[in-house]
């Protein structure tokens, strides 16, 4: 049981980390969807370690997933004007400040 709680507890970090916490409807299906295969009652103690050792290897996959983009932002060959212009927005703001029209895309 200690396995499961643990378990869980970092699919959920992974799900509100990587695919975010907001309330907009599809987040909230998901996290629903994962606590419901939780709950789910298992046949046998091997199927319940087979779950066990699928929900530790997604939230791997979240976290690693995440992690690969993050270092896809160094390849030269991407444009990375989007992710400027969202820098750009999120140090205005910061301060109070909104970019002109000019900057925005």
């Amino acid at each position: 049981m200690v396995a499961a709680a643990s378990v869980y507890r970092c699919v959920l970090k992974a799900v509100h980390k990587h695919i975010g916490g907001g309330d907009s409807n599809s987040k909230r299906h998901f996290r629903e969807f994962v606590a419901s295969e939780f709950c789910r009652p298992t046949g046998t103690e091997g199927d319940a370690i087979a779950r066990m050792r699928l929900a530790r290897d997604y939230a791997c996959l979240l976290t690693n997933v995440h992690h690969h983009k993050d270092l896809l932002s160094y390849n030269i060959a991407v444009d990375r004007s989007d992710e400027m212009k969202k820098i750009l927005n999120k140090s205005a703001a910061s301060v109070g400040l909104q970019l002109p029209d000019v900057y925005q895309a």
